[in-house]
């Protein structure tokens, strides 16, 4: 971690990672520039793509704050690239492939000071490869801490939001993990600072065989158990109440998988171009409201 730099308060910094990912490239770099505002910061640290993926990023370079392309040792040191170059007050990432709707950074920035969270997290859509809607997906949480120590959850990542003190307090993100930065770090902010769910839309994750969860499935689901299991050795709680919480929480999110698929997407939004949608609306009522339900 780089020496912690004077924050420059109600500002953004935006990171995206990317490594021979070109055909989503441009569409991920223009959703960000949407949402930027004065003084926010943007940084794409590309791994040594060989794909065509460096010449679209000298076509935005003018309007990013900066970008990068040499090897790196995974995603997780290529974001904290990005993060140490920047004062901002608040940080992001989104993968390239992904979308930030339109809006997204100023409806994030006004719930994390109306929140007074250290992170807010809310919802996304999952789309094709032609930016249509798949699905809605909820990130709906009480306890974020529990649900990720004993219920094996993580909240949407292109949905999450925080105050770079916390990252700075948690030590940002590791760059040993190669496949569950992620989680950790997310674990440690849920464990460390207060998090808030915000019923919100704020991005679109895409599917595709390059992503680390799904190309490296296995490795992923490895490394995040003993991240995880570390964790919960660490947590304070007695053998009892572990246990406990453990059997209470796998049924907990085994019963919102269901719930997801059967209850909670919205199905007349299926097909459309993610473009046409906006952050701010609160499926499926539709209705612009501003309610958050934070744990800490």
């Amino acid at each position: 971690m780089s020496e912690c730099l004077t924050e420059v308060p109600g500002r953004f910094v935006v990171v995206t990672p990317n490594f021979n990912m070109a055909p989503y490239l441009a569409e991920t770099i223009e959703s960000v520039l949407a949402n930027l505002r004065p003084g926010d910061e943007y940084f794409v640290i590309d791994g040594g793509s060989t794909d065509g993926s460096i010449e679209i990023i000298k076509q935005y370079a003018d309007r990013l704050t900066g970008w990068v392309s040499e090897k790196d040792n995974g995603y997780a040191d290529a974001i904290s690239k990005g993060f140490a170059r920047s004062k901002a007050q608040y940080q992001c990432w989104i993968n390239c492939g992904d979308l930030f709707l339109v809006g997204a950074l100023d409806l994030a920035r006004e719930l994390i000071e109306e929140s007074g969270a250290d992170m807010i997290f809310g919802d996304d859509f999952y789309i094709d490869e032609n930016s249509r809607v798949v699905s809605y997906s909820r990130g709906a949480c009480d306890d974020l801490r529990a649900a990720m120590l004993y219920g094996d959850w993580t909240p949407l990542q292109d949905a999450c939001f925080w105050r770079s003190a916390l990252y700075q307090r948690v030590g940002g993100l590791d760059p040993l993990l190669k496949n569950a930065a992620d989680y950790a770090l997310f674990a440690s902010y849920a464990a460390t600072g207060k998090t808030c769910y915000v019923p919100y839309a704020f991005s679109a994750f895409r599917r595709h065989e390059g992503q680390k969860s799904i190309a490296n499935r296995v490795a992923y689901k490895t490394e995040k158990s003993k991240v995880r299991r570390d964790l919960v050795a660490a947590s304070g709680e007695s053998l009892g109440m572990k246990l406990m919480l453990r059997m209470a929480y796998f049924l907990a999110i085994r019963w919102r998988a269901r719930a997801m698929h059967r209850h909670w997407d919205i199905q007349v939004l299926h097909g459309r171009l993610v473009s046409e949608l906006t952050a701010g609306i609160s499926w499926p009522s539709g209705k612009k409201t501003r309610v958050a339900h934070c744990a800490i």
